[in-house]
């Protein structure tokens, strides 16, 4: 089992418990700008895609339109100071990342958050000083997960070639824009999706820690 180069890593639902704060910050924008019946529980499936998809989606508007870019500003403030600071990582993420690191492995974020939130986000997870590089949403094109722009850019910056990479992530998303780039997922399940729906990764785990603690088991654990 050969060892990859690079693993692109996802944040929201994979390192950090996320998901549910940018559906609530959602429902709360659409509630205040006149879709009173968008609940945060319809939000949730689509966290993992980015504005671009996600406005469209549920309210018709266009991200790249007037209304879509101030609903998105607003969403983006809104997500930083009402939710961000109670959000939490998930158990070893740190370790998991070291061991990465320990291994050889580039660590690089695979993400479109917006510059400003990823840095919360990473502080969040507390892993920033463990990157090898970062993407954000200036290197998606617009064009979110499960668009493979993100995982593409994220290559780039990691100086390798598809097969020599592994995705981590939580969403189908994330295991069909890897895909589409031609990279192998390991899913986790604490994001809140289950088995069925992250079938196309090689491996799936309940979460940062069972991976560290099974990680042997997984091309990230090889030679």
């Amino acid at each position: 089992m050969a060892r990859p180069s690079a693993l692109l890593i996802d944040i929201d639902g994979t390192l950090i418990d996320s998901n549910e704060a940018h559906a609530r910050a959602w429902a709360d924008i659409f509630h205040e700008h006149g879709w009173p019946g968008i609940t945060w529980q319809q939000v949730q499936p689509l966290i993992g895609m980015g504005g671009d998809k996600l406005l469209p989606e549920l309210t018709g508007v266009s991200a790249d339109s007037p209304r879509g870019k101030k609903l998105s500003k607003e969403r983006n403030e809104h997500f930083l100071t009402a939710y961000a600071p109670s959000i939490r990582a998930f158990p070893r993420v740190r370790e998991l990342l070291e061991a990465v690191r320990e291994r050889g492995i580039k660590r690089v974020v695979a993400t479109s958050a917006g510059d400003a939130e990823l840095r919360t986000l990473l502080e969040i997870a507390g892993v920033g000083d463990l990157l090898t590089e970062e993407t954000n949403k200036d290197d998606a094109g617009g064009k979110s997960k499960p668009d493979p722009n993100i995982i593409i850019a994220a290559l780039e910056k990691a100086k390798a070639r598809p097969e020599e990479a592994l995705m981590l992530g939580d969403t189908p998303y994330d295991v069909e824009a890897a895909g589409k780039a031609g990279v192998r997922t390991i899913a986790v399940r604490c994001g809140g999706w289950g088995d069925e729906k992250l079938k196309g990764a090689i491996a799936i785990f309940a979460d940062p820690a069972e991976l560290l603690d099974r990680i042997a088991e997984t091309p990230l654990g090889g030679r």
